[in-house]
């Protein structure tokens, strides 16, 4: 199951033990993984600052999560074709240990053993640059994101509306695939061959009336070429100067004229169209050479499925013959929102641990000394459960909140959120279900 509870409750002894109480209830009834939740030391500035934040922070959360679904959402249009191989595509690169910055890792293992990037998000600036410079890459991910999904969708739409006229019926669709030359009187300065789509329960009325339907027309000249469901099309050929009065009269019959004239280069630059849409199309998600592999290291107690981008290990000048392959057959927009998904998802995390500082030195004070926990749930039905050892253990922290828990009813003084938001600690909520 992809859902955590991120939570903490302050760093002194008596919540220690609490922690302990929690960690021993629930790993014997079976209700989550608890593993500790690194967080750096950072700056913390004025309190009035970190409320500031703490807002803002609230806001940024909810855009990268709706930011890296929308990406994920995208995975699945490009691989249409290839729909079971999704999840496999939505890792995090990366960000674990040293040793393992060459890995792409599934996204729970990333989580469960999460470790603050110094390199990226240095720890040492104010929390409003870090929470600015996260900001910023999201926003420059969406802007990129709009514009490449936008330029696929209309590459889509045009292709699709190609492909309709190709699949309609006789009296919408596209004719060239249907006809060939031979059917055509061609280059003459007095002779045309036209298309006429006449309904089936009309054929030996089109056979009886077509030579008299106009004068001019040549005896003898019709062939059913094409038929479908709902009828058949006709070629006739007569004299350029009655095309006019020959429609007119074929209308008044319930015969349909086609508008189209025989052009070699006409029909073989819409073949050549609709070839390229199919190709641009494709190149987007190329599957065919590639096949991500699979392999899992052990990491302490807990599993970490990874795949191996390179060797960090090889000696200098060395080329890396996995890591330089790395991509290979993908086509561009795919290759894009991996890349990208990965860093999304990676700031997301980043913005969840900052919130739990922020709102653990709100809620707990100073000096900083808060224990951050990720418990994993194993079931949906243990929810309810684990809610309440958590209430258990930490009600002492704040009787008035654990009361509302239990009794909806129960106000909670200057509380902004509801009381379904609110726990004696500090609490928020990770799903890794983003296809759901």
């Amino acid at each position: 199951m992809a859902e955590f509870w991120l939570i903490s409750a302050p760093g002194d002894k008596e919540n220690l033990q609490a922690l302990e109480r929690m960690n021993t209830v629930t790993s014997k009834a079976n209700l989550s993984y608890n593993t500790r939740f690194a967080i750096p030391d950072f700056k913390v500035g004025t309190l009035d600052s970190l409320v500031g934040l703490s807002d803002e922070l609230g806001k940024l959360d909810t855009f990268a999560e709706s930011l890296i679904k929308r990406m994920a959402q995208s995975v699945v249009e490009v691989m249409e074709d290839s729909k079971g191989k999704v999840q496999e595509n939505l890792l995090a690169n990366g960000g674990l240990k040293e040793k393992m910055k060459y890995l792409k890792i599934d996204l729970t293992s990333f989580v469960t053993h999460f470790e603050w990037d110094m390199a990226k998000y240095p720890a040492k600036q104010p929390l409003v640059g870090v929470v600015d410079t996260l900001a910023k890459q999201l926003a420059q991910i969406e802007t990129d994101l709009k514009s490449r999904t936008a330029a696929y969708s209309a590459l889509k739409t045009t292709l699709e509306n190609l492909e309709k006229k190709s699949t309609g019926n006789l009296f919408t669709r596209t004719l060239s695939d249907v006809v060939s030359k031979e059917d055509f009187v061609l280059d003459s300065e007095y002779l045309v061959t036209l298309l006429v789509v006449v309904p089936k329960p009309h054929y030996t009325q089109w056979q009886k009336t077509y030579e008299s339907l106009s004068d001019m027309v040549v005896p003898r000249s019709t062939k059913l070429i094409a038929e479908d469901s709902e009828g058949g099309l006709f070629t006739v050929t007569l004299f350029r100067k009655v095309i006019d009065d020959f429609k007119v009269k074929a209308k008044e019959n319930k015969f349909m004229v086609r508008e189209f004239f025989y052009d070699e280069n006409e029909i073989k630059r819409e073949r050549e169209e609709m070839t390229r849409l199919l190709s641009d199309k494709q190149q987007q998600y190329q599957t065919s050479s590639v096949a991500l592999k699979k392999g899992s290291s052990t990491f302490r107690d807990h599993k970490v499925k990874v795949t191996p981008l390179g060797n960090p290990d090889r000696p200098a000048g060395q080329p890396d013959r996995e890591r330089d392959s790395e991509g290979e057959g993908e086509g561009p927009l795919l290759r894009w929102l991996k890349v990208n998904f990965s860093e999304a998802f990676i700031a997301w995390i980043h913005i969840k641990a900052l919130r739990v500082f922020v709102e653990s030195v709100l809620r707990y004070g100073l000096p900083v000394n808060f224990q951050a926990v990720l418990l994993q749930l194993h079931k949906k039905s243990a929810t309810k459960r684990l809610r309440e050892v958590l209430n258990s253990a930490f009600r002492h922290l704040d009787e008035v909140a654990a009361a509302s828990i239990l009794d909806a009813s129960v106000e909670i003084p200057g509380l902004q959120l509801s009381n379904q938001d609110y726990f004696p600690y500090v609490y928020f909520h990770i799903d890794l279900s983003l296809l759901d």
